[in-house]
């Protein structure tokens, strides 16, 4: 993968057109109390006027974040994906025997699965986060790079160790709309037992319509327009992580494989928003020169540079075992530390 032309660049920013895959309806991401996502921008006409565009988020930077996650994870053998066999990532074995790890959890190693049990503080240990002291920074990427370098690009907060061990994310996407209608449709659950259900009618024999009982009528909202993802990787950023030889080039591919797969094999975002890829370009550099590689390049290049960053890379995975004694224990010396000192006694004629 040609990053040559890169290294004096401070983002690489590709956008890809998509379409969907059948028709020309597609269903955005939705939030319970907002629903779907729309909002207005302005785009500076030829003339130099602006004009009024109706927008809409089909897929927010965080639900992207955790989707380019997915892309390293093997759902069938529970293990990274064979591009990636050897890479290192923490993994908690639950009291029942069932496993999570820090490429699915939410907050990737300051997972409280992952937190609360005694291995995790060889990871503490070697973040080197000390109280009241000025944090150093490197030690924190040296240490995601050894136990979870795939959080180098997602990002981390690991407030559970202190509030300063954090950094942001290298690679950010989203995926919007524009010029969009919305389109309004609906249905009818039809009952088969006793269909004859009504708003004045609402106890049958068996139980209420808002229990789904009967005919339940619903609304449906849908929309269409010029759908367009968005990628962003922070080059400078990655490049001021100080990261040990091999490590920037790692890095950058593993961020080119994460987009390469979701294009390719992720673009079903949910039953009724399943896409296709009809178009892929880079506007950073502004040149638009610099062109994703296909997927065979990317992970031939990136298992080459996996070996020789091995010496930097701990163990697949490194394993711990998620115990509540330890969260309960971490939570009793956090309220200690909180709690006031006991006031001073003022009482007149008190012992000095």
């Amino acid at each position: 993968m040609n990053l040559e032309s890169l290294k004096t660049e401070p983002r690489l920013l590709l956008e890809a057109k998509l379409n969907p895959l059948a028709g020309t309806r597609f269903q955005p991401t939705g939030f319970p109390d907002l629903g779907a996502a729309q909002y207005k921008a302005q785009e500076q006409q030829p003339d130099g006027t602006l004009k009024s565009v109706d927008m809409l988020l089909v897929e927010s930077a965080q639900s992207m974040a955790n989707r380019l996650e997915a892309t390293c994870w093997d759902e069938v053998n529970q293990c990274p994906v064979a591009a990636l066999a050897g890479f290192p990532y923490v993994e908690s074995t639950l009291p029942d025997g069932s496993k999570t790890n820090s490429l699915l959890e939410a907050h990737r190693i300051n997972s409280p699965y992952i937190v609360n049990s005694t291995e995790f503080s060889e990871i503490e240990a070697a973040i080197g986060f000390q109280k009241n002291k000025p944090f150093d920074r490197q030690k924190l990427v040296k240490a995601l790079l050894k136990y979870d370098p795939s959080s180098l690009l997602h990002g981390i907060f690991l407030e559970k160790i202190g509030g300063v061990v954090r950094l942001p994310r290298v690679l950010t996407a989203f995926v919007e709309a524009r010029n969009v209608q919305s389109v309004a449709s609906g249905g009818v659950k039809v009952d088969r037992v006793q269909p004859g259900t009504s708003e004045k009618d609402t106890v049958t024999h068996y139980g209420k319509a808002k229990d789904g009982y009967g005919n339940v009528p619903y609304h449906r909202e849908e929309f269409s327009g010029e759908i367009k993802a968005y990628f962003c990787l922070d080059l400078a950023l990655l490049r001021g992580f100080g990261l040990p030889p091999n490590g920037y080039e790692f890095l950058a591919t593993l961020a080119a494989f994460k987009i390469r797969r979701f294009l390719t094999e992720g673009l079903r975002l949910r039953t009724a928003c399943d896409l296709e890829l009809t178009e892929l370009n880079s506007t950073r550099p502004s040149t638009g020169e610099w062109k994703l590689p296909p997927m065979d390049e990317v992970e031939k290049e990136l298992k080459r540079l996996l070996l020789l960053l091995k010496e930097n890379l701990g163990k697949s995975p490194f394993p711990v075992r998620y115990n509540p004694k330890v969260a309960k224990t971490k939570e009793a010396a956090k309220e200690k530390e909180q709690k006031p000192p006991a006031e001073a006694d003022e009482t007149p004629g008190a012992k000095e």
